[in-house]
């Protein structure tokens, strides 16, 4: 399977040459939001919007009506990477060929505010004919395909830090089977200070509101949570021989997908079934564990996360392995983290130079031993790269991608 077209939105900016410039100088885009410093108990205010975006005049008020922040973002995203594959407006867009797999971890929160109000104040005031279609956890998946005409299967994936991950796994599948010849897969996720108060009352957010650009702390033994953000990341992943009899421009291919569930505890995560995970991708890649050069990290500088995860990512890798993590710069950007992540772990290998995790000055001595990518960003040259996601519920996502 590979990679024809890309679309994204992300706090580093919407296309890579802008997010490659963020990268290579080292700084997050982390900020205090003074509307959050208005709720009594929320103890962050801190988090990375997506860069600005304009909506085209077609998408006009009938066109967006049943769409919320995360569903537009996700639509646009989508429309751009079809135009990036060389596919947008094309009528075997409706052959039933093409369906999409994308995901977030909740629809507009907004919308589903209009609900909760009902139910307090006891009138429907304010709910209109569209507020459900914005709030439901499949807006982003259904939009995309009313929106693009898409008559192929839909599956949704709304399974949090996940959603965008699996999305592009399932995508794979659905692909490898037979079932379909592309698919239109990602994930997205829109800033609400809703979900910044579901890590705040578990103490995973980061409070250094009085130095967003130090935060957040990936791997550090000073880190102490995440910083949340949004964006929306969408991959065209294409049946091979199909794209190659269109001369579609190939961004890289995708070989290896694995995913479980630890089945212990909600938010505890399970070292042993994040290692499960990856070498569940590698065995589907058909790879050693020597053939990856650089895994791009969950890494949401959280405590017990961060050192599950590494202590997985050696006992699969060992210490020779270079990792880092992108939420450094960008924030938790929850269901578009999965592609996101793999977008930027893509392009990073197609410019043989990766970013390190900023704001990483020591690492955690609990965490795995693994070659840190820190202070410096570094020149890899590498045929494959492992992009990995870990979310509530214990769900694992591993994804190995080959260079173009």
């Amino acid at each position: 399977m590979v990679v024809t077209g890309v679309g994204a939105i992300s706090p580093l900016g919407n296309d890579w040459r802008t997010v490659l410039a963020s990268l290579r100088a080292m700084r997050n885009v982390v900020q205090v939001l003074p509307e959050w410093q208005e709720y009594d108990g929320l103890n962050t205010s801190l988090a990375a919007p997506a860069a600005s975006f304009e909506l085209p005049p077609h998408f006009d008020r009938k066109t967006t009506r049943s769409m919320g922040r995360v569903a537009l973002m996700a639509t646009l995203a989508a429309e751009w990477a079809l135009a990036d594959a060389g596919l947008l407006g094309d009528p075997w867009l409706r052959s039933g060929r093409v369906g999409v797999a994308f995901g977030s971890s909740s629809g507009t929160q907004l919308a589903l505010a209009e609900f909760a109000r009902m139910l307090i104040e006891k009138k429907t005031a304010g709910i209109t004919a569209t507020t459900y279609l914005k709030m439901m956890s499949h807006t982003a998946p259904v939009n995309i395909g009313v929106h693009l005409g898409l008559t192929g299967r839909v599956i949704p994936t709304s399974s949090a830090c996940t959603s965008g991950s699996q999305g592009i796994g399932f995508a794979y599948e659905a692909i490898r089977s037979g079932a379909q010849d592309a698919m239109v897969c990602g994930g997205a996720e829109e800033l609400d200070v809703t979900q910044a108060a579901v890590f705040d009352t578990l103490y995973a957010t980061s409070v250094r509101n009085d130095l967003p650009a130090a935060t957040p702390r990936p791997f550090d033994t000073e880190r102490d949570g995440l910083v949340l953000g949004e964006g929306a990341g969408v991959f065209i992943l294409e049946e091979r021989e199909h794209a190659l009899a269109r001369g579609a421009r190939i961004h890289a291919e995708l070989v290896g997908f694995g995913t479980n569930s630890d089945g212990t505890h909600i938010t505890a995560p399970n070292t042993e079934m994040m290692r499960q995970a990856m070498r569940l991708a590698l065995a589907d890649a058909e790879l050693p564990a020597d053939a990856v050069g650089y895994v791009n990290a969950h890494g949401t500088a959280t405590d017990q996360g961060d050192v599950a995860e590494t202590q997985a990512t050696h006992a699969v890798f060992g210490e020779r392995m270079p990792i880092s993590t992108l939420k450094s710069y960008m924030g938790h950007t929850l269901g578009a983290c999965g592609a996101l992540e793999a977008w930027m772990s893509i392009e990073m290998m197609r410019t043989g130079w990766f970013a390190p995790t900023v704001n990483l000055e020591q690492v955690d001595p609990r965490c795995g031993a693994l070659d840190y990518l820190m202070h410096d960003g570094r020149a890899i040259e590498t045929e494959y790269v492992m992009s990995n996601n870990f979310a509530f519920g214990g769900i694992n996502t591993s994804l190995v991608f080959r260079r173009a």
